[in-house]
């Protein structure tokens, strides 16, 4: 299953109760909480819009009228800017992210350009040419594998948009008139809907589009608002006023609950409310077993506003920063200066706190149009041109990545990881690069970091998992990516519904290569850490710590429960546990094992 879904498509619940039906629709869980209120149905604006062919003569009006429609979207995003001022720390900094992008994407992208060309050439009325544009491009992303850039779509949309109901003179503003405490409900939120929702006011919302890796769920998260996204359906059962439950913890929205049902979803709130604090409070306490073992927990970052809540979680530093980031929606590959300005940034952030810094993991089914035709045409993107094989065939971006990197390093500790690498032969040609850039930097009197930075590789490929001895004699630390690990090695792909639940990182397959990896790393005495989705879910922690995993890197949300976890485990029982997991070949048996030794997970 994709996290970037229009509807999952499971079918309403429906109970008879005292009040009417009621109803349970599913979604994605994209922000915990629990909210119970009436639901407020909200228009977005994404109407219906004319389309009509222009007279020659007309075109270089309607062109005009376009560029006027981008100055007053401008303008708007500018007025938007002033207003993150009064918003949480947290949610303002990605506010101010998402309206960067916004505005780069008003100044000549290819979603201008594109819909200008469509006016001029194919002489489409400007909200005809920009939706079609728009379409096209947000399309394209959606089709990606890959959920975070597939979220980006919502970005082009969002700016498309709001450029139409310029065009069309649409200034709705739906959101003056929520009672307080409501539910909202509508097709989709953009970010910037989100940033105009007071969390103490609403009580949560809930959308028929939308994914858990999108600017709206990633709001959503630092206004602790609770949210679902992706409901099928809920057009039709949703009216004004219907008593509602959100529960953004298992991704369901409770229509007409019935009074045992708001009476356990009322306990549950009341719950979540001590747990909350019960994990707060362990924010600055160690990650520490029972009998004295420390855990490093760290935080894997997509975009640099997460690293203010990685701070904020306890995390002891990013233990993956992807840097994606950097060349979406752009037309142009992003230079050594804005690389070092927004790396610098985060880095400094994390108050000396390690931050491990991914080179660029785009190609394959990873598209950034500022690469250009380089990652067209692949029969198998996923086993194309990607990478490290990328960054290798393409010096440049190597060099002036790794140059933004040692930069970086000059504001605080980084580490360099290199993603999807096979050979030692790789990790050696890096860090030849890595000490050219350095004497390149020095030549030009720049500071950077010094000592170089640690150079180590992911370990998410079965050949890299295999060959580890020998990729640990070149490296200095490593990252286990389990998620990509766990698909290559089962040749299962999660965004593919038909097959997603053969994914199963339990596989005996999947154990087997982890722990070939882990004792290699500690055979070479170099640090080995956890970075995929397992090392954030509690229910792994005994077993990662048992096959000797001292590092995990997690969504920052995801700490606390961790560390809980940690804090309650006996490392002797945790090891032995693992042996036993490691001498079973049945998946079932596997979580038996775990269930076992998880009860409060199980």
């Amino acid at each position: 299953m994709t996290d970037h879904v229009q509807g999952i498509g499971v079918p309403p619940a429906t109970t008879r109760g005292d009040e009417g039906v009621e109803t349970v629709l599913s979604g994605l869980a994209v922000s915990g909480g629990i909210a119970i209120g009436p639901l407020h149905p909200i228009d977005t604006g994404q109407f219906g819009i004319p389309e009509y062919d222009l007279a020659v003569r007309d075109v270089e009006t309607e062109t005009a009228r376009f560029d006027t429609a981008i100055v007053r979207a401008q303008r708007e995003v500018r007025v938007l800017r002033r207003k993150q001022r009064n918003m949480p720390a947290g949610a303002a900094e990605e506010l101010g992210y998402i309206l960067d992008a916004y505005m780069q994407m008003l100044s000549g992208s290819r979603l201008v350009r594109g819909a200008r060309a469509r006016i001029e050439s194919k002489r489409q009325n400007a909200e005809a040419a920009m939706r079609d544009e728009m379409d096209q491009i947000a399309r394209s992303f959606e089709a990606i594998a890959d959920s975070y850039l597939a979220a980006r779509a919502e970005d082009v949309r969002e700016v498309g948009w709001r450029v139409i109901r310029i065009l069309t003179e649409d200034r709705r503003n739906p959101f003056t008139t929520i009672p307080k405490g409501a539910i909202l409900v509508a097709e989709s939120f953009s970010p910037a809907d989100t940033a105009r929702m007071d969390p103490r006011k609403v009580a949560g919302f809930a959308s028929v589009l939308g994914g858990a890796q999108g600017h709206t769920a990633i709001l959503a998260r630092s206004l602790g608002l609770p949210a679902i996204l992706g409901v099928s359906d809920m057009s039709r059962y949703a009216e004004t006023g219907v008593s509602a439950i959100l529960d953004g913890m298992e991704g369901r929205l409770i229509l007409n609950p019935t009074p045992d049902t708001l009476r356990r979803f009322k306990e549950r709130a009341q719950e979540l409310t001590k747990e909350r604090r019960r994990l707060a409070a362990l924010r600055d306490k160690p990650a520490q077993t029972v009998d004295g073992e420390t855990i490093s927990l760290a935080a894997n970052v997509d975009l640099p506003g997460e690293a203010d809540v990685a701070r904020v979680a306890g995390a002891d530093g990013i233990g993956l920063l992807r840097t994606e980031f950097m060349f979406m929606n752009r037309d142009s590959i992003p230079d050594e200066a804005a690389q070092v300005e927004q790396l610098s940034d985060i880095v400094a952030k994390m108050e000396g706190r390690p931050v491990t810094i991914r080179t660029i993991d785009l190609g394959g089914e990873k598209m950034a149009e500022a690469l250009g035709d380089t990652l067209d045409g692949a029969t198998n993107p996923a086993l194309g041109l990607r990478a490290i094989r990328l960054s290798l065939k393409k010096p440049k971006l190597l060099e002036a990545q790794l140059c933004a990197i040692l930069r970086a390093g000059a504001v605080g500790p980084v580490r360099v990881l290199l993603p999807m690498v096979t050979t030692p032969g790789e990790v050696r040609q890096v860090r030849e690069a890595m000490k050219k850039m350095a004497k390149r930097l020095k030549r030009r009197g720049v500071p950077f970091a010094d000592p170089l930075p640690p150079l180590g590789v992911m370990i998410e490929v079965p050949g890299a998992a295999l060959a580890a001895d020998a990729l640990a004699k070149v490296s200095d630390f490593f990252a286990i990516g389990t998620n990509d690990l766990t698909m290559y090695t089962l040749a299962i792909d999660r965004a593919d519904e038909q097959v997603a639940h053969l994914y199963n990182p339990l596989h005996p397959a999947v154990l087997r290569l982890i722990e070939f990896a882990v004792q290699a790393a500690l055979r070479a005495r170099i640090p080995v850490s956890v970075c995929g989705e397992i090392a954030g879910d509690p229910f792994y922690t005994a077993l990662l710590l048992g096959l000797g995993v001292r590092d995990l890197s997690m969504s920052a949300p995801s700490l606390p429960k961790v560390k809980q976890r940690i804090r309650a485990l006996e490392l002797s029982a945790a090891e032995a546990r693992a042996r036993m997991v490691m001498e079973s070949t049945d998946t079932g048996r596997i979580k038996i094992l775990l269930d076992d030794l998880n009860p409060m997970n199980g």
